[in-house]
């Protein structure tokens, strides 16, 4: 079987019947060949304005061979090859998260949900766990409408089985704690049942790694530490959304003793998470005040200025910046400002919630997560960005030059540079 590009389907070819060790190959080729045609496709104008003098791609055709090519990695879901399966994830993993499909996904949802809830019951620890990564990436394409909630309806059952299921693998069931969180977020904001069931089922697995009756740390178990990390930022995602009425800091003197944690990744997020709480806590009652707030303020101090050589240099690093920001907070209430550009466009992070909203989405988009704050509708109502800009339409449409950009960009530039002038002068003068 091969694909053929003027016809645009598959053909057989009688005398390549017998399947052979080159299989195995085409599943990384239908991979590579599903991005390329992205990168085709988004870089069309780009060839253009290059002035080589090669033909205008037409944008149409390559959109047309990009959907073809997923539909056969959708069908590729049910090969009998495990191989296949899980090459078939990937690819869908990486188009979806790399470009917004809404039109694409929305007719065929049905079926890429069920082949997906057949993976995680069925599936190895490594196919479950790339079956909850590509559903959590198929709600945010959907966008938290009716489809969503109802793919969540379908996959909320195994997905939860997965996550509670002590024998599953530790990474299948730490992509189910961060997809749960994640399409739980998305598709069930106003379902009060599945929001309080989910937070409840996170609760418990994070929470074992809470100090015993006598304030003793549990010995960890292998890869539990990035279990507890992925189930806690998800719970932290859900509490964002949390009515008033069930929200509660009752977790906070546990968080506390968790900061002793020998995994960095793990402390790192239960320091953000209780920077997070204290956030709503001062947000419901002005007056709101952390239990035994000296002790806390000691125990950042000493993980702000952590020099221990047994840490990694770069886990040290990584530490300090972090929890100087969660002790700034603390003591000022203060929150530094983050500025994400995109486009022409800007996101501003302002807030403990902010953040954990935004790092959730980049965790599952990874690079693609300026993409989608472009161009997805879903994350620019959740960051207040208004509908899609068509600045990027009207640029490919009129084709702007090297020179016209060149131009564009020393005038920002000299805009920029009169602005810092300023700012100089106003520190120069205080001095």
């Amino acid at each position: 079987v091969f694909y053929n590009k003027k016809k645009k389907g598959l053909m057989l070819d009688i005398k390549a019947s017998v399947y052979t060790g080159e299989a195995a190959a085409s599943d990384d080729e239908l991979t590579s060949d599903v991005l390329s045609h992205y990168s085709s496709a988004s870089e069309s104008t780009s060839v253009v304005e290059e002035g080589t003098g090669s033909e205008q791609v037409d944008e149409q055709t390559a959109q047309e061979e990009t959907e073809d090519k997923l539909k056969l990695c959708i069908d590729n879901l049910t090969d009998k090859s495990a191989k296949t399966r899980l090459a078939a994830l990937e690819s869908l993993r990486q188009a979806f998260s790399s470009r917004v499909l809404y039109d694409f996904l929305t007719e065929r949802r049905l079926t890429i949900s069920d082949c997906l809830e057949r993976s995680l019951r069925k599936g190895s620890g490594e196919e479950k766990a790339a079956s909850a990564t590509v559903f959590a990436l198929l709600c945010i394409q959907l966008g938290g409408g009716d489809e969503a909630e109802e793919g969540f309806k379908m996959l909320r059952p195994p997905l939860t089985a997965t996550l509670s299921d002590s024998s599953a693998s530790i990474a299948a069931r730490q992509s189910c704690a961060r997809t749960l969180g994640m399409c739980c977020y998305v598709s069930s904001a106003e379902d009060g049942e599945d929001l309080i069931k989910s937070l409840a089922l996170l609760e418990s697995v994070f929470m074992s790694s809470y100090p015993n009756g006598e304030g003793v740390l549990p010995t960890p178990k292998p890869g539990s530490a990035g279990l507890h990390t992925a189930a806690l930022q998800a719970w932290s995602l859900l509490v964002t959304i949390c009515p008033t009425s069930r929200l509660t800091v009752l977790h906070l003197p546990k968080l506390q003793a968790c900061l002793q944690s020998s995994d960095v990744n793990y402390r790192i997020a239960v320091g953000e998470t209780i920077a997070l709480l204290v956030e709503l806590g001062r947000e419901i009652d002005e007056e709101f005040e952390v239990e035994d707030g000296e002790s806390l303020c000691e125990c950042l101090k000493s993980l702000a200025t952590d020099g221990n050589k047994h840490r990694a240099k770069n886990d040290r690093r990584k530490q300090r910046s972090i929890f100087r920001e969660v002790l700034h907070y603390i003591e000022n209430e203060d929150f530094t400002e983050e500025k994400i550009r995109f486009g022409v466009e800007n996101v501003y992070i302002d807030s403990w919630v902010r953040r954990r909203i935004y790092d959730a989405f980049k965790e599952i988009l990874e690079s693609g997560v300026r993409d989608h704050l472009q161009f997805n509708q879903l994350l620019r109502d959740i960051f207040g960005l208004g509908p899609p800009l068509i600045l990027d339409a009207a640029v490919k449409g009129n084709k702007i030059s090297r020179f016209e950009k060149h131009l564009f960009n020393s005038a920002a530039f000299k805009a920029r540079t009169k602005q810092r002038n300023k700012v100089r002068d106003k520190r120069a003068d205080v001095m």
